[in-house]
């Protein structure tokens, strides 16, 4: 069953008088529990395209459809607050950058999510997670007294803490060396494997990028035929 279903999708940005297609008429179905990277060299339209399939970002043409719900289609995107649910119930983000708030503990970044709704189990989730991806002693530190590799996992706790059917992957690695992104790499599989979470990543890391089901290069936009 797919998850994700993108049909003739572009994004066309203004450079003075000239119009740049960053993803230009990319045809493409996610199935739930896929692991799919996305290759290319730096402005083949990688970033964007999954900024397209997360919602982060509105095409410019084109249908996209997650899950029962169409989110764009024939020029109109879905009303923003309802936008905000589908994000909410279907996707968890993990960026190169950690993007963890310097002044709250571990704990506290994790649950950054449950500012925009309620949540009652937040605190069990945030002990199970932690444990999880081992950085429960860590959980009273702030940002500055933990690794990069420590950071990039309470990045994809707190993208995990709502319990996400789709993880959006840009580069998490990208700031690590090749010990924390092997580290990375495996909690990535794991999740996939063991939880049955869709994985969508970009990367430049071959070997990382091999750790999917499905890999996809891009150039000029466009999605290449293998």
């Amino acid at each position: 069953m797919s998850i994700i279903r993108a049909r003739n999708i572009n994004k066309i940005y203004l450079r003075g008088a000239e119009a740049i297609a960053a993803v230009n008429g990319i045809d493409i179905e996610i199935e739930a529990g896929e692991f799919v990277s996305f290759t290319g060299a730096s402005g083949s339209g990688k970033t964007t395209l999954i900024h397209l399939l997360g919602c982060l970002e509105n095409p410019s043409g084109g249908t996209l459809a997650i899950g029962d719900a169409t989110v764009f289609e024939a020029g109109k995107a879905m009303p923003e607050s309802k936008l905000n649910l589908v994000r909410r119930v279907h996707f968890g983000y993990i960026f190169q950058k950690f993007y963890l708030i310097p002044t709250l503990t571990v704990a506290e970044n994790i649950r950054v999510p449950f500012a925009f709704h309620r949540n009652t189990g937040a605190n069990s989730n945030v002990s199970e997670i932690a444990s999880m991806l081992g950085i429960e002693k860590r959980l009273n530190h702030l940002p500055k007294e933990i690794s990069g590799g420590e950071m990039q996992r309470v990045a994809i706790a707190r993208a995990l803490i709502n319990n996400p059917k789709v993880l959006l992957a840009d580069e998490p690695t990208g700031n690590l060396d090749s010990k924390r992104s092997d580290e990375i790499a495996d909690i990535l599989s794991q999740l996939n494997r063991e939880k049955r979470i869709t994985v969508i990543l970009v990367t430049h890391n071959l070997n990382l990028a091999k750790r999917a089901g499905r890999i996809l290069e891009l150039r000029d936009g466009r999605i290449l035929q293998s």
